[in-house]
């Protein structure tokens, strides 16, 4: 499992998780090497979203299951954390109702749903956050790999499903917020949510969820049934030819990718403060594809590169230039396509073998070698 790549990634992730809080609590708010309050969750939003990176890059790069609709997974996840956190709110609200959020206040509720239940209590909002999302990976998948549904009309049946969860959360008589969604945050475990001190805390524990989670992920490809997974996706007919139960595979690994995304969206809400319908939109589920490719897909390494580079690119395109960071997503996405098929650390993986491959022999001519 600790090969030279998953050294060098979790060295980068512990050096995160400890250089981070030290440059932002121990350093002067001028320092060249100071990390402010509002970078800190900033970062920490790029580290989930590399997670959910790493959940596709596990099946598309793996499986050959091109998923585009794994948003729904992260924002379930997203919904279960943030209906903890609205449970913590209590009579803090606008509107001082004990036990109602105040958009059910506002909307007339007269109680609290059924499903909202257990959700004040934390062990319980934690187990939703996988469950929610590996219950519907389950359902789905049961259906789609039963009925041997692959490639692109799969591909579609996935954004159809986000779409329609998007539609369905819009709704204010769905319980959740309506377009509005849930915010207005205040504490966490009893910590408040705007905290420099929780912000620290939750950045941390994305780094060791995402060190986590492709730990984990790297387990899997290196095990047999990672070799199965492979030989799944280079040649299905083949594998089910030979005995193999093709659908209880992808329905496996499938189902695990969906709970990786939830637990990336439950990390992301508390350190954004807003969780709402958008998460849903189909087009964030092409994104997230979109930075696999540009990493490396198959490489789980890649995956994380390609989410941190590409919405670091966001982050300065969107407030540079607003207008042209879609078409400069889609001009990266080209070329990567077209030069790059590998991605960038497909690409630098080849340029590094190319340049030992041309290292001339430190022999020199005419001496005979140690060995002679």
């Amino acid at each position: 499992m600790f090969d030279r790549q998953s050294i060098v990634v979790l060295s980068l992730l512990a050096a995160a998780a400890v250089l981070v809080p030290v440059s932002n609590t121990m350093t002067a708010p001028g320092s060249v090497f100071h990390v402010s309050d509002h970078l800190v969750p900033l970062l920490g939003k790029y580290l989930c979203f590399a997670l959910l990176a790493l959940s596709v890059d596990l099946i598309w790069g793996f499986c050959g299951i091109l998923s585009l609709g794994h948003g729904a997974f992260f924002a379930l996840g997203g919904y279960a954390m943030g209906m903890y956190l609205m449970r913590q709110v209590g009579a803090r609200g606008v509107y001082a109702d004990p036990v109602l959020p105040d958009f059910m206040v506002f909307l007339n509720w007269k109680e609290l749903p059924w499903f909202w239940n257990g959700f004040d209590w934390f062990p319980f909002a934690a187990l939703m956050v996988l469950a929610v999302p590996g219950i519907l990976a389950f359902v789905f998948g049961w259906f789609a790999f039963r009925s041997r549904v692959t490639g692109v009309y799969l591909s579609i049946m996935t954004q159809a499903m986000t779409f329609a969860l998007m539609l369905a959360f819009f709704r204010n008589d769905m319980g959740f917020g309506g377009n509005n969604g849930l915010t207005d945050f205040k504490d966490i475990l009893g910590f408040p949510v705007q905290a420099g001190s929780t912000r620290i805390v939750l950045f941390v524990l994305s780094a060791v969820a995402l060190a986590g989670g492709y730990m984990l992920c790297r387990w899997i490809v290196q095990s047999k049934l990672g070799k199965v997974l492979v030989a799944v996706r280079d040649a299905e007919s083949r594998t089910r030819f030979l005995g193999y139960r093709v659908e209880n595979y992808k329905l496996a690994v499938f189902t695990l990718s969906g709970m990786l995304a939830g637990l990336a969206g439950a990390l992301y809400v508390p350190q954004v403060g807003i969780i709402n319908p958008s998460e849903f939109a189909p087009a964030n589920s092409i994104e997230v594809v979109i930075w696999v490719a540009v990493g490396g897909r198959g490489t789980l390494a890649g995956a994380i590169l390609g989410a941190l580079v590409v919405n670091a690119g966001k982050t300065w395109f969107t407030g540079a230039l607003p207008e042209f960071w879609l078409f400069a997503l889609g001009g990266l996405f080209v070329f990567v396509t077209l030069l790059m098929p590998r991605g960038i650390l497909g690409a630098a993986t080849d340029l590094w073998g190319r340049t030992r491959r041309r290292r001339p022999d430190p022999t020199p001519q005419g001496l005979p070698s140690a060995a002679e």
